[in-house]
């Protein structure tokens, strides 16, 4: 297991991630230009995350939201999210395409395609559980074991257990049970939620 969380992961993670570039190079076009024709500013938005180690790196996206939504809260905690999302990000973020660009973000070594999560640097609570139990040991990944557990609608309790879960067991079999139940669940949009939740909030105070 030491040689594949090492090493193979590793390679997987740039095969996949170059493959799934080519395969859904017209969907990213497509989104490309559906933005600029919805909305002004950029294509791509960028966002300080946590990553291994601890270390800060910029996360990519699709920009979802008009230019001047709130740069460095995350969506669950706005109390009217609606109000900022674009009429093309409520697509993209109902397929789950507007996290395509994190390829580019797996290939250059910031990312795995499975791992937890990135979350922002101002989670504080939620950074400091996780590194308690050794969450930031590995990559932040595309797709996750809380993300499959629940997505938007996992505690912060919940989500550190199971990433905790995740973290201390890599393993080849344990990622592709990881994207093959993801996949289902983009189909069907399923746990995906906006906007202010009580644990969320308790949180940020």
């Amino acid at each position: 297991m030491g040689m594949y969380r090492k090493v193979f992961k590793r390679i997987i993670d740039l095969v996949v991630a170059i493959v799934s570039l080519i395969v859904f190079s017209p969907i990213f076009v497509f989104a490309c230009v559906a933005i600029k024709l919805d909305s002004h500013g950029s294509i791509f938005f960028q966002q300080s995350r946590v990553g291994r180690g601890k270390r800060e790196f910029k996360v990519l996206k699709f920009r979802t939201m008009v230019i001047d939504a709130p740069n460095e809260e995350p969506t669950g905690m706005l109390k009217n999210p609606n109000e900022y999302i674009t009429r093309v990000g409520k697509v993209l973020r109902k397929t789950s395409f507007d996290e395509l660009p994190q390829l580019i973000n797996i290939i250059v070594g910031d990312m795995s395609v499975v791992g937890p999560r990135p979350v922002i640097p101002k989670e504080y609570e939620l950074i400091a559980k996780r590194d308690e139990h050794g969450v930031y040991d590995v990559r932040p990944g595309l797709t996750g074991w809380a993300q499959i557990n629940g997505r938007d609608e996992v505690t912060v309790e919940s989500k550190v257990r199971y990433d905790s879960e995740y973290a201390n067991n890599v393993s080849f079999w344990f990622d592709v049970r990881c994207i093959l139940k993801t996949i289902p669940l983009v189909l069907r949009a399923v746990g995906i939620s906006e906007g202010e939740r009580v644990d969320q909030v308790e949180e940020k105070i």
